[in-house]
């Protein structure tokens, strides 16, 4: 069993800041890419970022230049750093990470998600 838990979300003004963390934890071998999706209401889910293992990392056009995801292997845990916050940036935002389980097979999990809201 896997559980991706995710925290940092919240309240911010246009403009300002926001560190989101995901936690993965339970039966994990092998953590091979991390992802951060979005979902505003009545749009479909988004990717915003991945990170693979090895650190290579691609981000979304909308957010390049201002979000930056990252990780620490040693914690199974991914983050997104999200600077100059736009409105336009409001959604649920949902970690997934692609994982090898101690059997040997591969799945994808996703965390609960996280509201991010940016209003004045």
């Amino acid at each position: 069993q896997v559980q991706l838990v995710e925290s940092g979300g919240g309240l911010v003004q246009p403009g300002g800041s926001l560190r989101l963390s995901c936690a993965a934890s339970g039966s994990i071998r092998s953590i091979y890419t991390m992802a951060w999706y979005r979902q505003a209401p009545g749009k479909q889910r988004e990717l915003v970022a991945r990170i693979t293992r090895d650190g290579i990392t691609s981000h979304a056009d909308s957010v390049k230049g201002r979000f930056t995801i990252s990780n620490d292997n040693a914690k199974n845990t991914v983050y997104l750093q999200m600077n100059s916050l736009k409105p336009e940036d409001t959604a649920v935002y949902y970690c997934q990470d692609s994982i090898m389980t101690m059997t040997g097979a591969i799945y994808d999990y996703w965390g609960q998600g996280t509201q991010v809201t940016v209003s004045s």
